[in-house]
């Protein structure tokens, strides 16, 4: 990858997030930062003007889930054109299709190989 690719990886689970932070970054050119919540991300994109290139989000979450996050993000004229990844255990083809059809970009299955993840969302970025 040539250019360099922010992303605010958004998900409850403290472990996964460490676990994605680590094998995102491996790639040189990727940073990341992580929000424990969807309100906790909502703050970072209105707070400090950091914008970043894409957005993995978990779908389940307490408080607001990731396709709640998502909505409410389209609905903000400021976050509304935001790419978004979905990262998710519940993987089903019609899940995946709902996903897709409320304006994700795509799914990375939980679990996945953190050795693979940052072709896996350069891949998906890419195609968009």
């Amino acid at each position: 990858m040539n250019e360099d690719l922010s992303i605010l990886y958004v998900d409850d689970e403290a472990d996964i997030r460490m676990i994605v932070e680590m094998a995102l970054q491996l790639r040189p050119g990727i940073t990341v930062r992580t929000a424990v919540s969807g309100d906790a991300a909502i703050e970072m994109l209105q707070g400090d003007g950091w914008r970043p290139d894409l957005l993995m989000i978990d779908v389940m979450m307490p408080g607001l889930t990731g396709p709640e996050l998502l909505e409410r993000l389209r609905a903000d004229p400021e976050t509304a054109e935001l790419p978004i990844i979905f990262v998710t255990a519940r993987a089903r083809p019609q899940d995946i299709q709902a996903y897709i059809a409320q304006g994700a970009l795509g799914v990375i299955t939980k679990p996945f190989d953190p050795m693979n993840l940052a072709d896996q969302v350069i891949e998906l970025f890419r195609a968009a």
